[in-house]
């Protein structure tokens, strides 16, 4: 049987640092305010003429030079995102281009928000599964900063831009144990983007319930870690790391306390990239393992929640 696990990751932060501070010189905020509610310090905000295939293009650039090969070996190339270049084609097609393959096998995108990246590495796990895909490219890419309400307070200190990605390919052992992946759309109105295309309204900017929203999470995350490693016939004891999506550090610090892990074994990336939807997950992945705190052979466990409502977990030996 054939399993995928990953070979290479990479991650892309634009240039800009925005900063408490600054934000507070144009909201009614605070730098102590924003930290004791979410744990951000700053974040990342992209040049605007930077887009998210820009930063996708960066952060797929490493993942692919990390695992050793070039991107003519890719067939399978998936991008999770909420702020895509395009309406179509999709942003995955235009990285493809970006990255010089013709004839390139599969490439999509998938919007599940900040659950993208998650629900886009259970996706390649089963077309690497199936024989199907040889190297997966995955990607997690988000311009918020294109779609934020920058007189919100309730919004605009929490999200940041930037891209995460890893490379995937056979393996003769896991690698990925499983994913779960769930939705439940009668939550959709507490975190949204109140416009589109065949129902365009004069917001398209993020909304967000955020008490309720907190809630849910809290409750989500928890459960979610339990149902994985419950899945897997694994115990909390076995985690080596939990990487979760970095959107509030009450809501990660009240999942390692259900779960009874120290925080010393959860990667937090929040406070320097704040809440970057799809790209949160793999820039904290690429970050662990670029300082040298996860190590080959460690039982990793990823683990989101987003607008939709989505959420989602992979359980993975990297």
């Amino acid at each position: 049987m054939s399993f995928s696990a990953i070979i290479g990751t990479g991650g892309y932060l634009p240039d800009r640092v925005v900063s408490n501070a600054e934000l507070a010189r144009t909201v009614d905020t605070s730098d102590e305010w924003i930290r004791s509610r979410t744990g951000i310090r700053e974040r990342r905000v992209a040049a605007p003429d930077e887009s998210t295939c820009d930063m996708a293009e960066q952060a797929a650039r490493g993942a692919i030079a990390a695992a050793g090969l070039s991107p003519a070996d890719l067939d399978f190339i998936v991008v999770a995102t909420s702020t895509p270049d395009l309406i179509y084609p999709s942003t995955a097609c235009l990285l493809q281009k970006r990255l010089g393959i013709r004839n390139g096998g599969v490439a999509f995108d998938v919007q599940a928000v900040c659950s993208g990246f998650v629900y886009a590495t259970g996706i390649a796990d089963q077309f690497i599964r199936a024989g199907t895909a040889r190297h997966a490219l995955v990607v997690g890419a988000d311009a918020n900063s294109k779609i934020l309400d920058w007189s919100d307070r309730s919004t605009c200190v929490l999200f940041g831009d930037g891209a995460g990605a890893i490379v995937m390919g056979a393996s003769d052992r896991p690698g990925v144990y499983l994913t779960r992946l769930h939705a439940d759309g009668n939550y959709a109105h507490l975190l949204e983007v109140p416009s589109g295309v065949s129902r365009p309204s004069a917001d398209p900017h993020i909304r967000m319930h955020g008490a309720e929203v907190f809630k849910l999470a809290v409750n989500i995350m928890g459960d979610l870690v339990e149902e994985t490693l419950a899945a897997a016939g694994f115990e909390t004891t076995d985690v080596d790391w939990l990487i979760p999506h970095q959107a509030n550090e009450r809501i990660i610090s009240a999942t390692a306390r259900k779960l009874r892990m120290d925080m010393g074994r959860v990667i937090v990336t929040l406070d320097r990239h704040g809440n970057t939807s799809g790209a949160s997950i793999p820039l904290a992945l690429d970050t662990g393992i670029r300082d040298g705190r996860v190590r080959r052979g460690e039982l990793l466990l990823l683990e989101a929640v987003g607008g939709g409502f989505t959420w989602g977990s992979v359980l993975l030996r990297y």
